[in-house]
């Protein structure tokens, strides 16, 4: 007889992972080494500290710690809003009269709305340990500057953020809780840098990118004494903090004997995908396990279906180093789609190399779909989802539909990274039938990748 699932399973308290799990260490083909702009060789520590906080730089580059422990302060402030519930989409499987046994880990219980918390706070104690006074960085649909913001409150550091022009201008309520928790918020690009400034001679009428708002970052930490960039997605650093969610989702189906077919995540920079299915990974990477990965990315924005796996800058100035991803081209700027945290050109090296080597899937979806999902999603399971977290969404009702179709009773987990509650604009235009899918042509796409740097490897 099968154990009763409760709706929602959580961990203890003291179950909270109390290190964070590094995937590279179990990964046979190792993500291929950062490079400096200026002579291409390997990145040292050295040089990223001049970008990056100490501690953050050793963990970008340490390939082979299986393990990090995490400090004991952040611990703490993660009881604020951990362990995060996995919850059984009982409803949710009921609305599509499926045999699939659907599950999603919720991060989005915290203020900040989304899973970005998780690393904001170690950063933020990683700089305030330093001795730094404050940190910049760009965000995209607003969650990594809110989480940033809220965790530079709690250390006493001062935080400047770079917001792009699109998300700055549709999401104002998102930008308020940003100044609330004591931020500076930008526009980007912005007349406050060299970079800002070029772009907008070039593209007045640029709705900016991620690409762009991390040039901007970075110049200002670099040119401000006391200052250093964070970012939140695409580094190991960061996917290595979000093995949080990873970690918890196993302690939560081991608990109940699960073993899942599918595990599910929005794909932008890679920093809720790569902290979801790591700890998954690295069981098929030890042979201990298989699953089916899937990365689901805007069609608008389609780094690993349409891009190439190639050393490339991370930012549209062309002043972070060199990092080989998939990706569409550093000059590639997206339309302006409502998954503002999906509009990066590129992907995490970690993610690409796994990509590469077949142990991840991808699929791109268009807006429209992920606006039907989540508008399902949120009639029948209560909440209503970011449109980052409604990519996983859509790709998870699509999976529990050909479930449905062949009757197999496969088990589906995906990451419902974060709340939509400020993206009503969003679901205004998707209620007012207005919204619509911008795909870039073949042509766009060439264009840009024309551009790559020239590397030999």
């Amino acid at each position: 007889m099968e154990k009763k699932i409760p709706y929602k399973i959580y961990l203890k308290e003291e179950e909270i992972p109390s290190q964070w799990y590094n995937v590279r260490a179990d990964m046979k083909n190792k993500p291929a080494p950062l490079l400096n702009p200026g002579t291409l060789q390997p990145m040292t520590q050295d040089e990223l500290s001049h970008v990056f906080c100490e501690e953050l730089c050793r963990q970008e580059l340490d390939n082979d710690t299986r393990w990090f422990d995490i400090p004991q302060e952040i611990r703490d402030f993660y009881k604020m809003y951990r362990p995060s519930p996995l919850v059984r989409a009982y409803f949710l499987e009921k609305a599509l009269g499926t045999p699939a046994k659907i599950y999603y880990k919720f991060e989005g219980n915290n203020t900040s709305g989304s899973h970005k918390l998780n690393s904001a706070i170690a950063q933020a104690y990683y700089a305030k340990k330093q001795g730094l006074k404050g940190v910049t960085t760009e965000t995209g649909a607003g969650q990594w500057g809110t989480a940033l913001s809220m965790a530079c409150a709690y250390f006493g550091l001062d935080c400047k953020v770079f917001m792009v022009k699109c998300s700055y201008e549709q999401k104002p309520f998102r930008r308020e809780v940003m100044r609330t928790y004591g931020a500076s918020v930008t526009p980007s690009p912005s007349m406050s840098t060299a970079v800002g400034r070029k772009l907008l001679e070039e593209f007045p009428e640029t709705t900016g990118s991620l690409g762009c708002a991390i040039s901007e970052a970075v110049e200002s930490a670099v040119s401000t004494p006391g200052y250093r960039y964070v970012l939140g997605s695409v580094l190991n650093q960061v996917l290595l903090h979000q093995t949080v969610i990873g970690l918890e989702t196993k302690a939560a189906l081991d608990k109940y004997g699960i073993k899942p077919d599918i595990i599910i995540g929005c794909a932008g920079g890679g920093s809720n995908l790569g902290g979801l299915v790591s700890p998954f990974v690295g069981e098929m990477l030890r042979g201990e396990a298989a699953y089916r990965i899937i990365a689901v990315e805007p069609a608008s924005c389609p780094s690993f279906t349409r891009g190439r796996f190639a050393y490339d800058f991370a930012d549209t100035g062309m002043i972070c180093p060199l990092a080989k991803m998939y990706t569409l081209g550093s000059q590639f700027i997206p339309s302006a789609s409502h998954a503002g945290g999906l509009r990066f050109h590129g992907m995490s090296t970690i993610l690409s190399q796994l990509y590469a080597d077949g142990l991840m899937e991808a699929r791109a979806v268009e807006q429209r779909s992920v606006f039907e999902a989540a508008e399902l999603f949120a009639r029948v399971e209560g909440t209503l989802p970011a449109p980052e977290s409604s990519h996983a969404i859509r790709a998870a009702i699509d999976e529990a539909l050909k479930c449905k179709e062949t009757g197999e009773e496969k088990t589906i987990v995906f990451g419902l990274t974060g709340t939509g509650y400020f993206d009503l604009y969003a679901y205004q235009q998707f209620n007012d039938g207005t919204m619509g899918d911008v795909i870039p042509s073949d042509g766009q796409i060439a264009a840009s990748l024309e551009k790559l740097p020239k590397v030999e490897e």
